[in-house]
């Protein structure tokens, strides 16, 4: 098993006890093809209201949870530029200046 597919297993199985989503709709976590930006996670889910904000609210609690968590799985998230690109590039113009 890579870390990419433990991290997706992970995902799965957060959704899966996650008390705003639906469990009896489809529930899918799946990784799609690679390219020059990294290799996209796709999140199926229903949540178990229809309000708007109750979706989007659910949605974002699961992404920042998952956003903290991956670092254990010795994952990035891809950003473009990348934050560290960035901190590179100011430490390298300030030894230059």
């Amino acid at each position: 098993m890579t870390n990419i597919g433990l991290f997706r297993a992970y995902v799965l199985a957060y959704a899966k006890h996650n008390p705003n989503i639906h469990q009896e709709l489809t529930l899918l976590v799946r990784q799609l093809a690679p390219s020059e930006y990294g290799i996209p996670l796709e999140l199926y889910m229903f949540t178990k209201g229809t309000q708007w904000a109750y979706f989007e609210d659910t949605m974002a609690d699961i992404f920042d949870h998952l956003l903290a968590a991956i670092k254990h799985f010795h994952l990035q998230v891809f950003e473009l530029p990348a934050s560290d690109d960035l901190r590179l590039l100011g430490a390298q113009q300030a030894s230059t200046a």
